[in-house]
């Protein structure tokens, strides 16, 4: 626990440079495009497209989710996706793609995989604006059920910080691991209920396939925009799962981060 309360001191005592940081690595990543900042919305807009064409066209012909038309039952989903994915790819490889750069810094190395995650949640905020705006005029209005959205986001970013410590340490021991974290990354993807439903599961395998926290995200987000629920009070048993999850990889990932964050250099 003493990791996990360290970990976070970092985290908090230096939250300005995570800030500035992460502003600064979301100006690099699109300086070489003509159309700079503006392929981070108009990447997820193809794929968005791409989505609804084969799966909400072609799959269910059309047909509604328990009465919301499929492009609005998706686009509540899979917006949190593209933040969740790639901003647990990006941290994974954090550390031993910067690590040059970060020891001629003095900062501590655990803030390297906060500013990547946060690099990526701009992005996300703005494309969250622009679907929020499409939901007013599709039938879906504001609601108090928009409460959830900061507890969700928050919920999300400490899942992928969790995360992220044990993969982009264990990524810098053993290059395999970020091999493996894009596998894995892409079975969650068809495993979670982003673009198709559960409806046709059995009962056990719905129950078993809550085990994944996307899911949980995923269907958070979905009662704020689509169903005016309180997710996380109308699931009481699956909302402490999540946080107990939550604690069980930040202690697991934050013992590993400062058990060998001082032997960085050396696996370069």
């Amino acid at each position: 626990m003493s990791s996990v309360i360290t970990v976070l001191k970092e985290q908090i005592n230096s939250f300005y440079l995570i800030r500035r940081l992460s502003l600064f690595e979301l100006k690099i990543a699109n300086n070489n495009n003509y159309l700079g900042l503006l392929w981070e919305l108009l990447n997820p807009a193809i794929q968005i497209t791409m989505y609804w064409f084969v799966f909400g066209m072609g799959i269910r012909g059309g047909e509604d989710v328990d009465g919301i038309p499929y492009l609005q039952w998706m686009l509540a989903g899979v917006t949190i996706w593209f933040f969740i994915n790639q901003a647990t790819l990006d941290a994974s490889k954090s550390i031993y793609t910067r690590l040059n750069i970060i020891a001629k810094m003095n900062f501590p190395l655990s803030v390297v995989p906060s500013y990547v995650i946060f690099s990526k949640f701009y992005s996300h905020l703005v494309l969250l604006g622009l679907i929020s705006i499409i939901f007013q005029f599709t039938g879906f209005q504001i609601s108090v059920y928009y409460l959830q959205l900061p507890y969700f986001l928050f919920a999300t970013i400490s899942l992928i910080f969790a995360t992220s410590l044990i993969t982009s340490t264990l990524a810098t021991i053993v290059r395999d691991v970020q091999m493996i974290v894009q596998s894995v990354m892409r079975i969650l993807f068809f495993v979670s209920p982003i673009l198709w439903t559960t409806e046709r599961l059995g009962e056990r395998i719905q129950e078993a396939m809550k085990i994944n926290p996307l899911y949980y995200i995923a269907e958070g987000y979905r009662a704020a925009f689509l169903r005016n629920e309180w997710y996380m009070l109308e699931n009481p048993g699956y909302t402490l799962y999540f946080w107990g999850l939550i604690l069980f990889l930040l202690t697991i990932g934050s013992m590993l981060h400062v058990r060998f964050r001082s032997r960085f250099v050396d696996f370069i």
